[in-house]
């Protein structure tokens, strides 16, 4: 399988095309996609006739963003917490698509006072209507991170903050960055090589659910591989999910070396290097870096490479694994800004200031690669040709009009006068200055197209979120609120404009009106940013002592997990701020020259590539992927990466060169099937068990742990610990 034909028998059409869509020998002549994974995977065809914002997209599309925001909002204050993603509602969706297509009347319903009319039932369900519903439902599942502003507010400072005040930062965090996505549409989602490969789980599974198909002689339909695996894991997922949760990291070398601490230090997949640690659990695999099927293989080598380094060369190299720390209280807006820390020089771990390097360092080199790498590269003139595009961009603009850039201009003029009005009124409760708010806008504008080509072509976004609040810190110093103000306005406004064109980018592969993705994306954001709010909202007003663990009593589940690590952020970088650490009056200024080191770091591959142009390996050393490979440790364990590592290296390189065919047709069926499997036996196990404390049988392997005990064990001589050995 060369290419993403579409075939005769693929329809029953009496074995002739829809005479809409032009023949896969037709477009070949116009030259399909330059990205294999694209040519195998996206149709490279259109029909213009499908009905798109229908009462059944409105109707399931509303209801799914709604409820997804609810449930998330509502369950990640307890301790036990649920994401339910957007996959779950996208497979649900088509079922309740159909059974309304099948009983709904054709009645046409015009709304009072206006023109505008709408048909309850406009035919048979299709394709196009279930990726608009879909968008609708990745607003709902994509978090407001501005939600941790109100809650540190209101439960850790315990001060009053207006809800006018609360509601339009919710909005125009999320908003903000809609309004500068329109500039990069010609760059990001018209250029065929900004490919955006998570996106082609989407439209396998998309076409897999939706497509007729005949089945091959000993074979099967994509449908029935993605039910196939979609049951295996669903039934399977139960076992690490609940009955044996210890195979989610399976340490080896422990169980071997039971006695030695060095040994399980090395092999402990939880809490150590991972050598020889395993997970056979999906969510091991794909819960932090994303599926390594939808990753291609050069960025797989890339994070590995930079995993190792950083895991096994740095942090092997450091002094000590854990070092001094500062000690911290929970402080008060109102009390000077030093008072809440011990200490006059506050000093953190070598873990900590590792992580500090790597941010600097793979922001730095985003910069400069893309600069070398894209700066005037052929395929850059090209892109900004108006004669240039694979055959997607012609159908699209062939058949669609375009969304016009003053409607992009509107929203950006109207969400910054909203955060002005956020910011500056009701008593400047959020400390951000208006010069906060434009500064904030700037370097999210300035990141928005290098780090969105990398995401593009890597499937790996570089965070703004420790560079925001290193600026706002050393220019506004001692202001909590006003930090994470501006990290918000910095760091989401960006991430917001790269979810917008990757859903662009999408809705580009599926040919959905590019207006009716617009609307679509603007009405489901407004909807899911008013619902995260109103949760958090209703449950801090009326949950005692919430997310205050000292307080709730012990069977609480409202304890906030993972709030207190944002409270933290806003003490060390808001109250202590960078140049007490950082800065000339601290004890780390070097970590500063770690800039300068990623901003160089893509030099010598730049270089190389143009000394050796025939060793075409050397461009896709990719420096911001391998610097910032460990962005996502510590949460993601080694164990994470090893996992994730061999399952990308086994599919993107081995069943990619030798079972192609194989390839085109399942890999991303079978990541999208994975996933849904994952996701609905965690809802289901959560609310039929968990949610009622049930927990069944304990034995240690229902423990959430590798059992590598003597692996968090210091080694330092003299050092004595609870059942450890004193060196």
């Amino acid at each position: 399988m060369s290419d993403s034909r579409v075939t005769d028998s693929s329809y029953k059409n009496g074995g002739r095309l829809p005479e809409n869509l032009q023949p896969a020998e037709e477009i070949d002549e116009l030259e399909n996609s330059p990205i294999e994974q694209v040519r195998l995977t996206v149709p490279a065809t259109d029909d213009p006739t499908l009905p798109v914002l229908t009462f059944r997209t409105w109707t399931l599309g509303l209801f799914s963003c709604a409820l997804l925001a609810f449930l998330n909002q509502f369950f990640g204050y307890r301790q036990n917490q649920l994401s339910v993603s957007s996959i779950s509602a996208q497979i649900i969706a088509l079922p309740l698509g159909k059974l309304m297509a099948a009983t709904l009347p054709a009645k046409v319903v015009r709304i009072p006072g206006t023109k505008w009319e709408f048909s309850l039932n406009s035919g048979p369900f299709n394709i196009k209507e279930h990726v608009l519903i879909t968008i609708f439902a990745n607003s709902g599942s994509n978090s407001v991170y501005a939600v941790n502003i109100i809650t540190i507010v209101k439960a850790f400072y315990h001060r009053q903050l207006h809800p006018m005040a609360a509601f339009l930062l919710s909005q125009t965090t999320q908003m903000m960055g809609y309004g500068w996505a329109g500039l990069f549409r010609k760059y990001l989602v018209d250029s065929p090589y900004m490919w955006w490969p998570a996106n082609l789980v989407q439209v396998s599974l998309f076409r897999a659910l939706h497509e007729e198909e005949v089945r091959r002689k000993r074979g099967t339909t994509r449908l029935q591989f993605f039910l196939m695996v979609f049951v295996a894991s669903y039934c399977y997922y139960i076992v690490p999910n609940y009955l044996f949760p210890s195979i989610t990291a399976l340490s080896f070398v422990c169980w071997i070396w039971k006695d030695s601490v060095t040994a399980q230090q090395i092999g402990s997949g939880l809490s150590g290097l991972g050598l020889g640690s395993i997970g056979l659990d999906w969510s091991t695999v794909a819960r932090f870096l994303g599926s390594p099927l939808a990753t291609p293989g050069f960025a797989v080598l890339n994070v590995m490479a930079g995993f190792f380094l950083v895991v096994y060369v740095m942090l092997g190299c450091s002094p000590s694994p854990t070092g001094p720390t500062f000690t911290m209280q929970r402080a008060s807006l109102s009390s000077h800004p030093m008072s809440s820390i011990s200490g006059a020089n506050p000093t953190t771990s070598s873990g900590y200031l590792i992580r500090r390097r790597i941010s600097f360092a793979t922001l730095a080199a985003t910069i400069s690669h893309v600069a070398l790498f894209h700066g005037k590269s052929r395929q850059t003139k090209q892109t900004f040709s108006d004669h240039v595009g694979d055959v997607h961009t012609r159908l699209m603009k062939k058949n669609y009009v375009a969304v016009p850039e003053w409607w992009f201009s509107i929203i950006l003029i109207c969400v910054v006068g909203l955060a002005f009005l956020a910011c500056l009124g009701f008593g400047g409760q959020l400390q951000l200055p208006w010069w906060g708010i434009l500064l904030a806008c700037a370097v999210a504008f300035f990141f928005t197209l290098p780090i969105g080509i990398i995401q593009a072509t890597t499937n790996q976004q570089p965070g703004l979120n420790v560079i925001t609040e290193l600026i706002i810190g050393y220019l506004y110093p001692g202001r909590p609120l006003a930090n994470v103000a501006f990290k918000t306005y910095g760091y989401i406004s960006m991430s917001q404009a790269l979810m917008f064109l990757s859903d662009f980018k999408l809705g580009h592969y599926m040919k959905i009106p590019p207006r009716s993705m617009f609307v679509v994306q603007l009405v489901g954001t407004l909807l899911s940013s008013s619902v995260y709010f109103g949760t958090a909202w209703w449950l801090l007003s009326t949950v005692p002592n919430i997310c205050d663990t000292a307080l709730l009593d012990r069977s609480s589940p409202w304890t906030c997990p993972g709030d207190d690590v944002f409270y933290n952020a806003s003490i060390i970088w808001g109250v202590v701020g960078p140049l007490r650490m950082f800065g000339r009056l601290g004890v780390y200024p070097e970590q500063n020259w770690w800039f300068l080191v990623g901003l160089l770091a893509p030099v010598p591959v730049w270089v190389c590539s143009r000394l050796f142009p025939k060793a075409k390996w050397i461009s896709l050393i990719n420096m911001p992927v391998l610097i910032g490979a460990t962005s996502m440790m510590p949460q993601a364990k080694a164990v994470n990466y090893l996992s994730w590592g061999a399952v990308g290296i086994a599919f993107n390189f081995v069943v990619y060169r030798k079972y192609k065919q194989w390839w085109a047709r399942h890999n991303y069926v079978l990541s999208a099937g994975l996933d849904a499997g994952v996701a609905f036996s965690a809802v289901l196990t959560y609310f039929a068990l968990q949610y009622r404390s049930i927990f069944g049988i304990q034995w240690w392997g229902t423990e959430l742990d590798d059992h590598c005990a003597l692996a968090r064990c210091p080694t330092e001589p003299g050092m004595v610990t609870k059942g450890c050995p004193v060196f």
